[in-house]
């Protein structure tokens, strides 16, 4: 086991990380999906405590996966944020400051409500349904994918392969999806639940598992 396995795609190689993002190298972009910052103090602003070291344990992964990889741009493709501004929104900004040169596109999700000027202020390009780069197209929603005959990148279900052992021992963990046509990254944000996905023969699925990508189909 492995905390990165390599996918190629149409001459393109993608490093699948066990801290849920890809690595494109060609490209020099790291790619994540389904952040949902803010989340937890959603929960909290609602009376459910949650605690703070959900959002934190996030933004420190990627501090550490910039830090690794020292991209040239970061690509998300939707649900960076999960509701609307609250005390988390302004630790963003914070550690925003930290990274100025980096730049950022988001590509819109549903989740991704904030008004325009909060975007403009944090340094975020945003592109509304979908992103094409090079032979690729990125979108929240599959549904939404630009270019029909473009390979496509999406999120939004946070998807999960069960995985059963002896008797009636089963887990579900969070996976890359690749199938013919598109792929489907699992959520980056650890506060997210996951659906389960049924691959088609020939589709190859990556879980994620104890800082380890493991290919099980």
């Amino acid at each position: 086991m492995s905390e990165f396995v390599n996918y190629k795609l149409q001459e393109n190689n993608f490093l699948l990380t066990s801290g849920r993002s890809i690595f494109w190298e060609e490209e020099k972009t790291l790619i994540l999906s389904d952040v949902h910052l803010g989340k937890a103090g959603h929960f909290r602003k609602s009376g459910i405590a949650i605690p703070q070291a959900v959002f934190k344990e996030d933004m420190q992964r990627l501090v550490a996966q910039i830090q690794y990889f020292k991209p040239v741009n970061l690509l998300i493709i939707g649900d960076l944020f999960h509701s609307t501004a609250n005390k988390e929104h302004e630790f963003f900004l914070k550690w925003r400051n930290d990274f100025l040169s980096l730049p950022i596109q988001l590509v819109k999700g549903n989740h991704d409500i904030l008004k325009k000027a909060w975007y403009k202020t944090a340094g975020i390009v945003v592109h509304e349904n979908n992103l094409s780069v090079s032979d690729f197209n990125f979108t929240h929603d599959i549904n939404c994918c630009g270019e029909k005959d473009s390979y496509c990148f999406s999120g939004h279900i946070h998807p999960g392969i069960q995985i059963r052992g002896i008797g009636r021992q089963m887990l579900q963990l969070p996976c890359f999806y690749f199938g013919k046509r598109y792929s489907v990254l699992p959520a980056f944000g650890k506060f997210t639940g996951t659906y389960p996905i049924n691959p088609k023969p020939g589709d190859a699925v990556f879980a994620l598992a104890d800082n380890a990508v493991i290919k099980v189909l």
